[in-house]
């Protein structure tokens, strides 16, 4: 009776499948949403500077949005960065996220 036990290499496999997925099919696609939200966002304020000249209140809340819009796109063209530096530095390569798999050069061992 196999009841009380668990097949653990199929559970370990879905459960890698179901990461990937989700991070293909959900995490990825957020990201994106949140840069062009931000970049819409600055062009929002740019908007809102330019057909305001008149009116100071408005034109400072263009600024606003500008600014912060600004500040959402070098937070995550930061984070970019720095994953690059990261898998760079430490040479990362062969990330295949379909598959959840990384290969990392061999250790050299003196």
């Amino acid at each position: 009776m196999d009841l009380l036990f668990t097949n653990v290499a199929y559970a370990s496999e879905s459960v890698d499948a179901f990461i990937a997925n989700v991070n293909r099919l959900i995490i990825n696609p957020l990201i994106i949403f949140l840069f062009a939200l931000a970049v819409v966002y600055f062009l929002y304020g740019i908007f809102e500077f330019i057909s305001n000249q008149e009116n100071e209140e408005k034109k400072t809340t263009g600024k606003r949005h500008m600014v912060w819009g600004v500040v959402g796109i070098v937070i995550m063209m930061g984070v970019f960065t720095i994953l690059n530096m990261i898998m760079n530095t430490f040479n990362i390569t062969g990330i295949n996220p379909e598959q959840g798999t990384v290969t990392l050069p061999p250790a050299n061992n003196p």
